[in-house]
């Protein structure tokens, strides 16, 4: 699933091409996504210019006079931009098209995906409002965590990985901050320290402000038809690492389950 460094690459890529160009058309080939496109999109939509493009979590927002597109690139959608003349693939369910002749495409082969529209501000909007702060924001802060932490009987993993205390650190994110910071993922969150919040919070930021900045993706990943993305090849020290020698200690990399995710850790560096 395309995280919180994937989808800001992804809305990097896209704003050149698409920001205060005008739209011209709508393409809706499937509209049965996670939930269905708004009939009215296209009415809506045609002849707006996009005034802005941004981010709130996992969510890309199109912002014009008229309302905002929220998409969401779910488990396993893209976003291209290419040429009005380039024929659309079996996955390719949506499109903007623009009046330099440009379209902006979603391809989402598991349709998990979603492409809305909402007329208020987006950030009211019922699937953005009660999302947490941005890890990459002032807001975010050691204090703040330990704060919302207090009360929480829950592993310090799945406190992370709650949209409602902090947006976007998804499950590899938090294995990787987690490592980075020595705390065990199964260590409850109330128990934690506020000097220990201290650690994480750096390493969360550090984590993701280096996923973006090593994202290796360029303007042009976006004009490709293949439709995969280009991400980047980030080397991650503990997930996905099962039963490999830990980079720090040589002990072996254990894997557990937590909320049905997989989840990985030193038992030695990690207390």
């Amino acid at each position: 699933m395309p995280e919180l460094p994937e989808v800001e690459t992804s809305r990097r890529g896209i704003k050149p091409y698409i920001l205060n160009k005008k739209v011209t058309d709508v393409i809706i080939r499937q509209k049965k996504l996670r939930w269905p496109i708004p009939a009215a999109l296209k009415q809506q939509l045609i002849h707006q210019n996009i005034d802005k493009v941004e981010r709130r979590g996992k969510y890309i927002l199109l912002i014009t006079q008229a309302g905002t597109v929220i998409l969401h690139l779910g488990m396993s959608g893209s976003l291209r931009i290419l040429n009005k003349s380039v024929n659309a693939e079996k996955h390719d369910h949506f499109d903007i098209v623009f009046s330099n002749n440009k379209i902006l495409r979603l391809r989402d082969p598991r349709r998990f995906g979603a492409v809305l529209w909402t007329r208020k501000a987006p950030l009211k909007h019922k699937l953005l409002i009660n999302l947490g702060p941005e890890p990459l924001n002032d807001e975010f802060t050691a204090q703040y965590l330990f704060d919302c932490s207090r009360n929480r009987k829950v592993a310090i993993k799945t406190f992370l990985m709650n949209s409602q205390i902090v947006v976007g650190v998804g499950n590899i994110y938090a294995n990787e901050s987690l490592f980075n910071a020595g705390i065990n993922p199964k260590r409850l969150a109330h128990k934690i320290s506020l000097a220990r919040y201290e650690g994480l919070v750096s390493a969360i930021k550090d984590i993701l402000k280096r996923a973006i900045e090593q994202g290796g993706t360029t303007l042009r990943d976006f004009t490709q038809q293949d439709g995969k993305p280009g991400y980047f090849q980030q080397t991650l020290l503990v997930y996905g690492r099962a039963d490999q020698p830990c980079v720090s200690c040589g002990k072996t990399i254990k894997q557990i389950k937590q909320g049905q995710r997989s989840t990985f850790y030193c038992t030695h560096c990690q207390r």
